[in-house]
């Protein structure tokens, strides 16, 4: 069961966060969700959290400790690029079917601060920054710009339906934003109280005039693409029968997968994982009420969406990472923010969908269960 849930403000790279590090961004929301379950710290079992681009060494267990929680809770970083934040909450998931009581799970990421890694000089030359893809070749483990613009190609997705998805991402976000739907999930962190990406009144008609980015003859833009991101969000994950004595709603865990696909289309794993962990719970995907995908590329959702034969005017009803950003480690776990805050705190349905690809060849999904009439 997972209830709690809370996220910061995400903050566009090099703008309103930049100044803090991973563990001053996960450690605010390490004590709301401690605060918001009414514990003593020390009854946390563990930490668990998704980080990708550093600075290395165990992150939770220093967030952990930047939340004032006692020496005894340890920590584990997970790494699964983009679907690390998920993947966090589906380790904390198997760890409390497993006997823990309570387990607080999510990710962070500050792209602004990740340290820089270089090649080492080649006959006396400059280093080289390094281009961290998950896989050197010969994986053919492509950018994701790149990837995300064949992906778009190959599934016949045109550069107009990428970018009117985009802008309706951002008219969506601001519509959330206006009726204060982001409001009870976010914790203020470093003088930041909301979302820097979201921009009022983008058009299709200004998208239009961006060129391609990867490829001359691509479709793939940087309006019509997540932004790099700093940003952090978690869970609180327990027992059915701890959730009962604490009288406290929240998302019954049906299901969870995880997938690989073919290194060069990462952003295709969304698919695989979605079929599986529906199939697992026994859900329909005509019975979701809330579903949220990663938005990292607008084609890359609607190639998707395509290939599930869903609405894509069904998915993120509130904007998506285009219009939020893309906290690499933590996007994966502000999905389960969003459906927490939908499904639970607003009571918008019953069941809910999580999915998200990953660098490497990789999809994360989970499914859920709002569960409370009784609380």
């Amino acid at each position: 069961m997972i209830i709690a849930a809370a996220r910061t403000p995400i903050g566009s790279a090099g703008h309103s966060l930049s100044h803090l590090t991973v563990e001053q961004l996960g450690a605010p929301v390490l004590r709301t969700l401690i605060c918001d379950l009414g514990l003593d710290p020390g009854d946390v079992d563990d930490v668990i959290l998704g980080n990708c681009t550093g600075p290395g060494g165990n992150v939770a267990r220093h967030a952990a400790l930047s939340a004032s929680m006692p020496s005894r809770v340890p920590g584990l970083t997970v790494d699964r690029q983009c679907a690390s934040g998920l993947a966090a909450i589906d380790i904390a998931a198997q760890m409390v079917g497993s006997g823990a009581r309570v387990i607080l799970a999510g990710g962070v990421e500050s792209a602004s601060t990740a340290p820089w890694k270089f090649w080492p000089p080649v006959d006396g030359g400059e280093p080289v920054r390094y281009h961290r893809a998950a896989f050197a070749p010969p994986q053919d483990d492509l950018d994701m710009g790149m990837a995300n613009d064949l992906l778009a190609a190959e599934a016949g997705i045109s550069r107009m339906r990428q970018d009117a998805y985009a802008a309706g991402s951002h008219a969506r976000a601001m519509l959330a934003r206006s009726a204060g739907a982001f409001d009870q999930e976010i914790v203020a962190v470093g003088g930041c109280e909301r979302d820097d990406r979201p921009r009022p009144g983008l058009t299709v008609e200004r998208l239009a005039r961006l060129k391609p980015t990867f490829r001359s003859e691509g479709t793939v833009t940087a309006g019509n693409s997540c932004g790099i991101s700093d940003g952090a969000a978690g869970v609180a994950v327990v027992s059915a029968e701890m959730q009962q004595g604490l009288a406290l709603p929240g998302l019954r865990i049906l299901s969870t997968a995880t997938v690989g696909v073919p290194a060069a289309r990462p952003g295709r794993g969304i698919v695989p994982a979605a079929y599986s962990a529906l199939d697992k719970a026994g859900i329909s995907l005509e019975e979701i009420d809330v579903i949220e995908f990663n938005e990292a590329f607008a084609g890359q959702v609607l190639a998707c969406c395509d290939e599930l034969g869903l609405d894509p005017a069904r998915v993120c009803r509130e904007g998506g990472a285009l219009a939020l950003g893309h906290p690499w480690g933590a996007s994966g776990a502000v999905l389960a923010v969003r459906l927490f805050s939908q499904l639970v705190t607003r009571r918008a349905g019953r069941y809910g969908l999580a999915a998200i690809a990953a660098g490497g060849g990789l999809g994360v999904a989970m499914v859920v269960e709002s569960v409370v009439g009784s609380c």
